[in-house]
């Protein structure tokens, strides 16, 4: 920590430009100035416009994809933050890019969500704000605070709210990893918990072996925290339909949704696909089955209580049980 806590200024960079203009807009405030552009021959190019000296900065860029390009800018931003003297810069991640890679599962491969946690305390970040990590464990990576927040109480308010479903329902984890996330939206339904058991043949294949729990005449929510290429959802989705399940939602933090992911979509079982825009949802990646619910008032109450130094536990305490 550098000084004593000063006014707080909101930054972004390229990456999501509308969810740091939504999270300013709830704080009532704009984002400050600044330039990021590029050379001609590529490099990025930083200049802080705005004063920051004494500032209590939050620098608002997810590592989504572009991923190397917007983890540069991130990284280049925070350098130059960094010599203009701030208080205190806290970078805001919506997206954790590199999460996957948080352990080595294979002979002689890196640790790259480890590095990534290194360049961003060696860039100058004095604080990181993020959502739904891929592994828990990532929080450990950080040798400065790191504020982990989620989504769920998000999700259950559109469901519960928009769109209204039938009571009888279960809640989904598509792999054992993500007993804990489903447990989370069960307990606020009230409703039954299942977890689909898969053998993962390659990173984009997987076979379904067990399905743990009762589906047969429910609506089922599936929940996780990403959608990349959508095998592992829909492979997911088939098994419960063939198990009885009646309609299928999906609750995902991050759509990443790479390769052919929509039109997996749109052949799937899934009846609807709900996101948040924690990424921004490229025009080519629309679908009628994808709906987008903003994470904008959740990192704009998280950004407000760190500046005024008040605990966020309240944020995120629901998904420990």
């Amino acid at each position: 920590m550098r000084n004593s806590i000063g006014k707080m200024l909101l930054f972004s960079g390229n990456a999501h430009r509308v969810l740091a203009d939504k999270i300013a807009a709830n704080l009532d405030m704009k984002i400050s100035d600044a330039m990021v552009t590029r050379f001609s021959d590529g490099e990025i190019r930083v200049q802080i416009k705005d004063n920051v000296r004494g500032k209590d900065i939050f620098l608002i860029q997810p590592t989504c994809p572009p991923v190397n390009e917007n983890l540069m800018e991130l990284l280049i931003m925070l350098d130059a933050m960094r010599r203009a003297s701030p208080s205190r810069i806290t970078a805001v991640i919506p997206y954790f890019g590199y999460a996957r890679q948080d352990r080595k599962d294979q002979p002689r491969v890196p640790i790259t969500a480890k590095l990534v946690a290194n360049l961003l305390t060696g860039a100058g970040a004095d604080r990181v704000l993020t959502l739904d990590l891929h592994a828990g464990q990532i929080q450990g990576f950080f040798d400065i605070p790191l504020d982990h927040i989620y989504a769920v109480n998000t999700f259950v308010d559109y469901f519960q709210h928009i769109r209204k479903i039938d009571k009888d329902l279960v809640v989904v984890s598509p792999d054992v990893g993500g007993i804990k996330k489903a447990r989370a939206y069960a307990k606020r339904f009230n409703a039954g918990l299942a977890i689909v058991d898969k053998r993962r043949n390659s990173p984009d294949s997987t076979e379904v072996m067990h399905i743990l729990g009762e589906v047969e005449g429910k609506n089922a929510i599936l929940v996780d925290d990403m959608i990349a290429t959508g095998s592992s959802l829909v492979e997911a989705a088939r098994a419960i339909k063939k198990a009885g399940a009646k309609k299928i939602y999906a609750s995902i933090t991050h759509g990443v949704l790479s390769g052919n992911a929509i039109e997996k979509l749109e052949k799937s079982d899934i009846d609807s696909l709900v996101i948040s825009d924690s990424i921004p949802l490229a025009r080519e990646k629309e679908s009628k089955k994808i709906t987008v619910v903003s994470v904008s008032k959740l990192f704009a109450e998280a950004i407000h209580r760190i500046h005024i130094e008040k605990s966020i536990s309240v944020l995120f305490d629901s998904i420990r049980s």
